[in-house]
C-alpha cells in the first residue's frame, strides 16, 4: 500500500512569525540599550565639564595669591570633551575679590538635553551649583 508519491520532507527553516518576535525583541533591546548608552554619555562629558572647573579653579587660585586679585585671570584652557559641548564662562565681582565659574551646555549640542543638571559652577569657596537645583552628589 502506498501513503504518498511524493517522500517525506521534513521542513527546516524560521516562520514568519518566529522571525518577526525575534527582531521585536531585538528591537525593544536595542532601545533600551541605546538610552543607558546616551545617559552614560552625558555623564562622561559633564565629568569632563566638572574636572575643566575644578581645574580652573586650581589656576585662579595661583593667579589671585599672586596678583591679591581675580581681575584679568586669563581663562583656562580645557580638554576637548568640556569645550566641544560646554561654553565656559568667567565673572569676578565689582571689588574683584570674587568669582565664580561656569559651565553652560552649548546650544544645540547633544549635552544641551543634560535637563538633570544643566550649568554647572563654581565660586571661590569651593560652593558647587547646578542649573536645576539637583545636589552636588549628583551631579559633581
Amino acid at each position: 500500500m502506498r501513503l504518498s508519491s511524493f517522500p517525506s520532507r521534513r521542513q527546516r527553516g524560521f516562520t514568519l512569525i518566529e522571525l518577526m518576535i525575534v527582531v521585536a525583541i531585538v528591537g525593544v533591546l536595542a532601545a533600551i540599550a541605546f538610552a543607558s548608552y546616551q545617559s552614560h554619555v552625558i555623564k562622561a562629558r559633564r565629568s569632563a565639564a566638572s574636572v575643566c572647573l575644578q581645574q580652573g579653579v586650581q589656576l585662579i587660585e595661583r593667579y589671585y595669591t599672586t596678583n591679591m586679585s581675580y581681575a584679568n585671570v586669563p581663562l583656562p584652557t580645557c580638554p576637548s570633551d568640556a569645550v566641544q559641548f560646554y561654553d565656559l564662562s568667567f565673572s569676578v565681582a565689582p571689588t574683584a575679590n570674587a568669582f565664580k565659574l561656569t559651565a553652560t551646555p552649548r546650544t544645540g549640542s547633544p549635552q544641551a538635553k543634560d535637563t538633570q543638571c544643566g550649568a554647572l559652577s563654581i565660586d571661590q569657596k569651593g560652593t558647587r551649583t547646578t542649573s536645576t537645583g539637583a545636589g552636588e552628589g549628583t551631579c559633581w
